[in-house]
């Protein structure tokens, strides 16, 4: 990786953020593990004497993501844990000097892993919106859109003609949230007059594949993912159900953090790290044109 410019980025920070981080509770300490449980790959070059100005001691980004959303989070074949987002948080975390850890979680119960101090942020294609005021945000960093997708010889060609059909998603989810919300009125001429929901995305495109339902409604970088890993075995609606952002979420009262990570990620897209892991992921469906955070 290209060398940073990080240290002149921290301290420009106001010594009322740095003295606030210094007193974060979130981040415990921690040794470092560099076992499957930490990211692999996208680290930034930044200078740990820029971090010292930061914190004194070792604190720890921990960071909680569902095992099963590629490109974002997800276990590789040889049991590390993988994905942009994985090596997004790592690279944050080396620029800061922090310690590094990403756990995979039930993603139904991230609230409580947040709340019990298992983790200290949610960091895998986790959207800002409709979740405002229930964490501490950073600043949105990519956009992303809730989608349909089908099989590739599926009748479905527009929303409309979801009307009659099965449609599924994950339990918890952003498209469930929008479809419960935005869209109840699409959702009720579903079949059974509501989508149906599976534990997560890997089970609901089971059911697709076996024919149990018609279509899944998911996040646009998943089914960006399943597209690319498929090749023409499913299609895409062109309209999308909603648009919307990705942002890390910490518990409220740690709105610092959240803002030292803004400022970090806003850094790394400026030496060139962002793009430099949307190409190491762009075979899996990243697209570096959807970073907004600058």
């Amino acid at each position: 990786m290209k060398k940073s410019r990080f240290a002149a980025a921290v301290l420009a920070l106001s010594l009322a953020a740095l003295t606030a981080l210094m007193g974060l509770a979130g981040f415990a300490l921690v040794g470092c593990s560099s076992g499957s449980g930490s990211g692999t790959g996208g680290s930034a070059s930044a200078s740990a004497s820029g971090s010292s100005a930061v914190s004194s001691g070792a604190k720890a980004l921990v960071i909680g993501f569902d095992p099963e959303y590629p490109p974002y989070g997800y276990i590789a074949e040889d049991g590390s844990y993988a994905g942009f987002d994985i090596d997004l948080a790592a690279a944050a975390a080396e620029a800061n000097g922090w310690t590094f850890e990403a756990k995979p979680i039930d993603w139904n119960a991230r609230d409580a892993e947040l709340e019990s101090g298992n983790i200290n942020c949610i960091w895998n294609g986790f959207t800002l919106e409709g979740r405002e005021g229930q964490y501490a945000f950073s600043e949105p960093y990519m956009i992303n859109e809730q989608v349909i997708v089908t099989k590739a010889l599926s009748d479905i060609g527009k929303l409309d003609d979801l009307a009659g059909k099965k449609v599924i998603t994950q339990a918890s989810s952003s498209a469930l949230g929008v479809l419960m919300g935005a869209r109840a009125d699409l959702a009720a001429t579903f079949d059974g007059g509501a989508p149906l929901t599976a534990s997560d995305y890997a089970e609901a495109f089971l059911q697709l594949d076996s024919g149990k339902v018609d279509a899944v409604a998911c996040d646009l970088s998943y089914a960006a993912y399943q597209l690319s890993q498929t090749g023409d075995k499913y299609a895409m609606l062109d309209e999308p159900l909603s648009a919307e952002h990705y942002a890390v979420g910490f518990k409220l009262g740690d709105e610092q953090t959240a803002k030292v990570v803004t400022n970090t990620l806003k850094v790394l897209y400026e030496e060139g790290v962002v793009e430099d892991l949307c190409k190491k992921y762009e075979d899996q469906g990243v697209s570096f044109t959807n970073w907004v955070l600058r």
